[in-house]
């Protein structure tokens, strides 16, 4: 079948016109007083344009130039045309239809943008109403949202995993005029909503067949045709009436503390991290080298959006899109076949292809194991040390040619000269089996509210554990440090978004007095300049006796000391103590990507030097498997062995019988745990964790004990035998 963008196309080929550039020149060098946050306010109780920031879709703000960043303000439009200029016949899209891939130019994809902006404004899109795109990435995911802002629009990604009333809330704050959805799927979610929409006007349905025929429902192909009768000059009004500090992105985050915040992002910070941050990371312009990259993370997401989308068309790469599987398993077939010169990944898909391959090298023969095992500790020896040892150089040349190259190329990695990871954080054991490949993980620090990256790792830029330096023309500083270093990460610069949609006292929360941009995130800052985060302030446990206990570094301990641990969460907040939940590594089912019962193949070699026979979550749980429980315990009492203080001890702990997940709510879409939602999810747990022991269960305790019948459960802590030595004295 022929995709209908294509098809369109070939019905009309419209000649890319030639616009005026138009230049924001009422930017100024920031100064002190400009920085103060107008409390007045102008006509209809608008933020006046001298604001560093705005909740109104139509506001504007005051750009944060100085002599860091002087670059001239630009438009998405602009951005368009210049590379337009450079890189038009070079090949931009490729989607895969039939088995074989279809590419577009970057001249046919920006005739089809405009073709898609006409569309938008005959179906009736106001100026700074939203565009929502619901589905899988494609070709029609980015022509949508480039037409959107062409058309005055703002583009809203809608993250495919939403219930219905989670795409409602969406749609309704963005005023959402016109939905795109990918497949009946999604349509399904917007009919039972539309008639709570009172914005919406129209849906476009781009890859399944109509299901049947409705008022205001238009496949891809019949929309691209609608506004034909739109002329380029009217086109060409609206194009030229946008502004660099006006919105033109929306940006929604996962809502893992709380309601789901609309960050806007203006084109200015589109336009400049997209030239900016991607040079930071040493991607090229397409007439240095073309970059290759595939597009499967989701694009509502920032990270993917901005390095995907926006970059693709600043620096001419050529994007190909993923199967909509892709994290299901096919993504590896993928990056075989189009072998990209860079990729990105959150830490969960690093974290997978990990597990893969321990999973093969623990079904491969001796000799295979023995060459891999020896090939990796060379290098990762060499790369964390950077020996200049010609013998030490030498062996990691070999272990390179005879084992790893062969592995990168099987993973799809053979040409890729860069491997970002963002989006949450990288934890030590992924850090270190990559560089055992030869791979080095180059991590990047942002938020929603920065457009992406602020921080940025890259091959002349790079120290283990650290996410980077600030992008050139970006600042970063610490408040409130404590006697270690670590303080609250705050931003400046032209990556800071412009606030969240109808959220006013939400924006003025999120800026101090002098503008700078307050992360929630603790960090340290090296002599050099690198950052490191070390938490996050929400996430930090403060117990009842006022200890702050930072719970990530625990948690990655554990998941480093215990092999079988797939996620472990630290409870603690207001408590006399800290315990854990524990998940155990399952293989993903294939269609859903839900957690199995089925342990994994790392998970069973665990059990097996354990002396468990154990091949399920379901039997450990159940059984409360007397091996596994008690290598449990013995692997946390090595980790609170390191602990920084007796209050850093785990001292109870469960084992969960099923895995986080993203359809279980404890994981957001980027992966990142919600922890929130898992303490009142496993409410009766936790509190069981506090409970006093009654004088019966003690005496079931001490009858236990005598009898021998311990396996390794929580009663083994250390709370354990304080509740029976209260107990007793009590008693007596």
């Amino acid at each position: 079948m022929t995709p209908p963008y294509v098809t369109a196309l070939e019905r009309s080929r419209i000649p890319a016109r030639d616009v005026t550039a138009r230049t924001f020149t009422d930017a100024r060098t920031v100064s002190k007083d400009l920085l103060v946050h107008f409390e007045k306010t102008q006509d209809e109780g608008k933020e006046p344009t001298e604001s560093l920031w705005t909740s109104f879709a139509d506001g504007r703000v005051r750009l944060r130039i100085d002599n860091s960043c002087p670059q001239t303000p630009i438009t998405v439009h602009q951005m368009f045309k210049e590379s337009l200029e450079k890189y038009g016949s070079l090949n931009a899209l490729a989607s895969k239809k039939n088995g074989k891939w279809e590419k577009i130019t970057f001249s046919e994809y920006y005739c089809l943008s405009r073709k898609a902006a006409k569309s938008f404004l005959k179906l009736g899109l106001e100026r700074f109403h939203s565009v929502g795109i619901l589905g899988f990435n494609s070709p029609e995911w980015f022509i949508s949202a480039v037409g959107t802002v062409f058309a005055g629009g703002i583009v809203t990604g809608i993250y495919t995993t939403n219930s219905p009333e989670a795409c409602h809330y969406i749609a309704h704050d963005s005023k959402t005029n016109i939905m795109v959805v990918e497949n009946q799927k999604q349509l399904d979610k917007i009919m039972q909503i539309w008639n709570r929409l009172p914005h919406l006007k129209a849906v476009v349905l781009y890859k399944d067949s109509m299901p049947e025929r409705r008022p205001n429902l238009y496949t891809m192909e019949e929309f691209l045709e609608l506004g034909d009768d739109i002329t380029d000059a009217a086109l060409d009004d609206v194009i030229n009436s946008q502004k660099p500090n006006q919105c033109c992105v929306l940006i929604y985050t996962s809502g893992t503390t709380g309601k789901p915040k609309g960050a806007m992002l203006s084109h200015d910070n589109i336009t400049w991290t997209s030239a900016h941050c991607s040079r930071a990371g040493d991607m090229q312009p397409a007439e240095i080298q073309q970059e290759s990259i595939v597009s499967y993370l989701p694009l509502s997401h920032i990270a993917a959006q901005i390095y995907d989308l926006w970059t693709g068309i600043k620096w001419g790469e050529q994007v190909y899109f993923a199967e909509p599987d892709a994290l299901k398993g096919s993504l590896i077939n993928t990056l075989k076949e189009v072998q990209p010169t860079s990729h990105m990944g959150v830490p969960r898909v690093w974290e997978k292809i990990m597990e893969k391959l321990k999973d093969a090298s623990a079904q491969s023969g001796f000799m295979k194991k023995k060459m891999l095992s020896w090939a990796m500790s060379v290098s990762l020896e060499r790369n964390l040390n950077c020996s200049s040892s010609d013998l030490k150089l030498f062996w990691t040349r070999l272990a390179d040619y005879l084992v790893l190259a062969k592995i990168r190329n099987a993973l799809g990695f053979s040409c890729c000269q860069k491997h970002f990871c963002g989006a949450a954080p990288l934890n030590t054991e992924t850090l270190n089996f990559f560089l055992g490949l030869n791979i080095t993980l180059y991590e990047a620090y942002g938020m929603s509210e920065t457009t992406g990256p602020h921080c940025l790792s890259g091959p002349y830029i790079y120290r283990q554990h650290s996410c980077g330096k600030p992008v050139p023309g970006c600042k970063v500083k610490l408040v409130n440090e404590d006697t270690e270093g670590n303080g609250e990460i705050c931003f400046w610069g032209r990556t800071v978004f412009m606030g969240y949609l109808n959220m006013k006292d939400k924006t003025k929360e999120a800026f101090d007095e002098d503008g700078w941009l307050h992360s929630g995130d603790l960090g340290k800052l090296d002599k050099d300049g690198f950052l490191y985060v070390t938490g996050r302030i929400k996430d930090l446990i403060i117990t009842a006796g006022g200890e702050n206990v930072p719970p990530i570094p625990i948690e990655d301990a554990v998941k480093k000391e215990l092999p079988i641990v797939s996620n472990a969460m630290v409870i603690g907040d207001k408590k006399k103590f800290l315990s854990m939940l524990l998940t155990l590594k399952s293989v993903l089912d294939p269609n859903t990507s839900d957690p199995t019962d089925i342990l994994t193949e790392q998970a069973r070699d665990f059990c097996q030097r354990t002396g468990s026979k154990a091949t399920t979550v379901s039997e450990i749980v159940a059984t409360r498997d007397r091996a596994i429980y008690q290598a449990i315990q013995e692997g946390i009492d090595k980790v609170n062995m390191s602990a920084t203080n007796r209050v850093h001890c785990i001292q109870k702990w469960i084992v969960l019988p099923r895995d986080f997940s993203i359809s279980g709510g404890e994981l957001g879409p980027t992966m990142k745990l919600k922890r929130l939602t898992v303490l009142e999810k496993y409410r009766a747990e936790v509190d069981s964790f506090y409970e006093e022991l009654t004088d019966l269960q003690m005496e079931d305790f001490i009858s236990r004990a005598v009898n021998g019948h311990f396996t390794g459960a929580p009663l083994y802590s250390l709370v354990s035998l304080h509740f029976f030595l209260k107990w007793l004295l009590h008693t007596v």
